[in-house]
């Protein structure tokens, strides 16, 4: 009787599999599993979870108009790529759309013909809440730690793909905020540390805009927590804005300002026109290193780089940022190029370039006139300032001879900038009680800063010799420490 149930259900299921795989458009009822996990996209770089994006701009002021209208770009790309305004938290201090001195009210472009990149952008996070503590906050997915805003979170999970783009000023080591403190390399790499320990995320790419930007990673990133950053420069070299009046191609001539960075706008142009689900990461960084360094020439521009888990870099953007669908026909190939650029800003001078056009375009005599030329030339006072107090100190320290030396030196690749970071910060603090803020221009002098720690030099002596090199703090608002430090 047993025998003769178990022949009947064998029978059953054979005329039901044939019945199946004859029916076109039916799936069979049983397949092995590599069939199943190819039919779910397991095992592909298309196999995602939930697609997660921070996008964080860490500027203010209309002089640094490129960094939100990146951001702002780039939202445009994720949006159209399918990701949705929950999964997308958007950090910019949003000064610049309405700001008195936008030629287009209300409007951001990153391009000189492109169109209007700010609408629909959510606010997550604007004004004084960027800051470090919540974009650590966000990325952590620790919404009883984030303070204002709308309260998104990096809310993911284990089988999640994460995207971070970062466009703002840095130096060695140290990305810029609109507040203080501003962030520094060590802690942001413990942050992702601490996230992939967490378990909350399958992989992170990180693509990260600033002067000496590889430094943030230097040393630092490890290559087995899934992370994949690339970067718009080495650690010791400035990133480039774009985009800029004088320059080619150049702005619309209402604009005062570069409307875009080299390394941000290529890789954003590239993933405007690709069908990302052909394109890798790897490719993607090929033509973005290509068309910064000018194919490799370097009459300006810098030296993309890559860092931490390489090997994720043979997945599909698409993984990561999704595609256009109107973009199905544009497959990447190898050898796709994207225009080049004929001229470009570096990035610390871009502000000049700003100031410089405000002050050239003012009636003579006009009140305008006679502002302009007071901000031009507190802007470069500032500059000067910090520049030779860093210097002097460094002879204080080290004699006129071996102080420019010791201040420059640069470490092999891939080794950290600094042994001791918490040296560092301090470091920064006690020059700033006595000289004044660095600001966004003084984080170029991180490096010297870091060698004096490196040489075994304490905060407290930098302290006595800054006292000497700077008799009283500038009067002028970039030197001004009312907002507290940047370290």
């Amino acid at each position: 009787m047993m025998a003769a149930a178990r022949l009947r259900l064998a029978l059953l299921l054979y005329v039901f599999m044939c019945a199946a795989w004859a029916r076109p458009g039916l799936e069979p009822a049983i397949r092995l599993p590599s069939e199943r996990a190819a039919a779910a996209g397991e095992g592909t770089d298309d196999a995602v979870g939930t697609r997660w994006a921070v996008l964080i701009a860490g500027s203010n002021g209309y002089y640094n108009y490129r960094h939100q209208a990146d951001i702002c770009h780039a939202y445009q790309i994720l949006k159209k790529g399918g990701l949705k305004d929950e999964n997308i938290i958007v950090f910019m201090y949003d000064d610049i759309a309405h700001s008195p001195e936008n030629p287009r009210p209300g409007v951001i472009i990153n391009h000189p013909q492109g169109g209007d990149v700010y609408a629909g952008v959510p606010k997550d996070y604007t004004g004084r809440e960027v800051n470090v503590n919540n974009f650590f906050a966000v990325l952590l997915g620790n919404k009883t730690a984030v303070s204002g805003g709308s309260g998104k979170v990096v809310d993911s999970g284990p089988n999640d793909h994460i995207f971070v783009f970062y466009s703002d000023h840095g130096g060695p080591g140290v990305l810029g905020m609109p507040t203080y403190p501003y962030l520094y390399g060590d802690d942001l790499v413990n942050v992702l540390k601490k996230k992939h320990a967490a378990g909350t995320y399958k992989s992170l790419v990180f693509y990260l805009e600033a002067c000496e930007s590889g430094s943030i990673f230097e040393g630092l990133l490890p290559n087995d927590i899934n992370v994949y950053a690339t970067t718009a420069s080495n650690a010791d070299e400035s990133s480039w804005g774009t985009y800029c009046p004088g320059e080619s191609p150049s702005p619309p001539p209402e604009y005062d300002t570069c409307l875009g960075d080299l390394y941000s706008v290529a890789w954003m142009e590239d993933s405007d026109f690709h069908n990302l689900r052909t394109e890798s990461l790897k490719q993607q960084y090929n033509l973005v290193k290509d068309r910064t360094s000018v194919h490799n020439t370097f009459t300006y521009g810098s030296h993309v780089m890559q860092y931490g888990s390489l090997n994720l870099n043979v997945q599909h953007l698409f993984s990561y940022i999704g595609t256009n669908p109107a973009n199905d026909d544009n497959k990447f190939v190898e050898g796709n190029s994207l225009p080049s650029f004929t001229r470009a800003v570096n990035q610390r001078d871009a502000d000049l370039v700003y100031f410089w056009q405000k002050y050239r375009k003012m009636a003579e005599g006009s009140p305008g006139k006679n502002d302009a030329r007071k901000e031009l030339l507190e802007v470069m006072a500032h500059r000067s300032h910090v520049d030779n107090s860093v210097e002097l100190i460094g002879s204080l320290l080290f004699g006129s001879e071996d102080g420019p030396r010791v201040l420059k030196a640069v470490r092999a690749a891939g080794e950290p900038l600094v042994d001791d970071w918490s040296c560092l910060k301090s470091m920064v603090r006690a020059f700033e009680a006595q000289c004044g803020s660095l600001s966004q221009y003084g984080m170029k002098h991180m490096r010297s800063f870091a060698n004096i720690c490196n040489a075994g030099i304490l905060p407290d002596a930098v302290s006595k010799v800054a006292a000497q090199a700077c008799t009283s703090i500038p009067s002028n608002p970039w030197s001004s420490i009312h907002m507290g430090f940047s370290a």
